[in-house]
């Protein structure tokens, strides 16, 4: 969060200048918001103080320029008047508050009745606690700004709606021992992760398993791998190690993912096994 040029607190996110979509879908709010607080014969300086904020940012916001964020609409309804149609926006910003690649991810992963994924060096991110997450975009090199990560949240929290959806898809991880142990944000934010991780992995639709690090045959040296399988008999995959790391559709391409997939699982300890073995770094934690 950023601070307005007269003190007052930014209640918006800046705009990625490379996201075409994001930047027409908010010019198309920021001059609805606009009209609607010239209907209502307010100067951006006036509405700017009856909402708590400044008049440049308001500026910026019609002009679409930032974000808002939802408590800045929540406030701007309840001044203009508009009967909730102003919060309403806030299903748009909450689509555009994070990169478009990310956006694409959320869709497919939305429609996904199957996801398959591996990782080698970090918890997957549907898997990861708020404090893990952060500490993870806080270790990023170079540093980002603390923009940036609040966008990375936001996108995380967006994803976590897979485990809430009905029907619920098969969702199947295999993250190598090393992941459980890397103390990412300190002891605490450690424990708290493995704990959510034998949380998640209650779930009747969520395996998790554990891929020691004492093995000989080792199936995914390639690098992160994850497909998404749709109703339609259609998917989608990608892999560190394969076809230039770009996601791929063939199913002659995806065959080779699926069967590289296959093989890490079976490497990898079973459910209940992992599930043991989480329950048993927690304890040395």
């Amino acid at each position: 969060m950023t601070v307005d040029s007269d003190g007052t607190e930014d209640a918006s996110w800046d705009v990625d200048p490379q996201d075409e979509q994001g930047i027409a879908v908010l010019t198309a709010l920021g001059r609805q918001l606009k009209a609607w607080r010239e209907e209502a014969g307010m100067r951006a300086a006036d509405f700017g103080t009856a909402i708590g904020y400044g008049e440049d940012l308001v500026r910026k916001v019609e002009g679409g320029k930032r974000i808002p964020r939802p408590e800045y609409l929540d406030k701007a309804d309840e001044v203009l008047n508009a009967g909730g149609k102003v919060a309403a926006m806030k299903a748009d910003t909450e689509q555009i508050r994070y990169p478009a690649k990310v956006r694409d991810l959320v869709k497919m992963e939305r429609q996904a009745v199957e996801l398959s994924a591996y990782r080698s060096h970090t918890i997957h991110g549907l898997l990861q606690t708020d404090d893990h997450a952060r500490a993870m975009f806080e270790m990023w090199q170079p540093p980002q700004t603390k923009e940036v990560v609040e966008r990375g949240m936001a996108a995380r929290t967006a994803r976590r709606s897979i485990f809430e959806r009905a029907p619920a898809p098969a969702l199947c991880f295999v993250q190598e021992e090393v992941t459980l142990r890397r103390r990412i944000g300190g002891t605490m934010v450690l424990r708290a992760q493995l704990e959510h991780l034998l949380e998640i992995a209650e779930l009747r639709h969520v395996t998790i398993q554990v891929m020691p690090t004492d093995l000989e045959e080792h199936a995914g040296m390639g690098g992160l791998i994850q497909i998404l399988k749709f109703a339609d008999g259609s998917a989608v995959g990608r892999s560190e190690g394969a076809f230039n790391g770009r996601p791929v559709s063939d199913p002659r391409r995806l065959r080779i993912l699926e069967q590289c997939h296959a093989m890490i699982r079976s490497q990898a300890l079973p459910l209940r096994e992992s599930v043991a073995f989480i329950e048993q770094v927690l304890g040395e934690t």
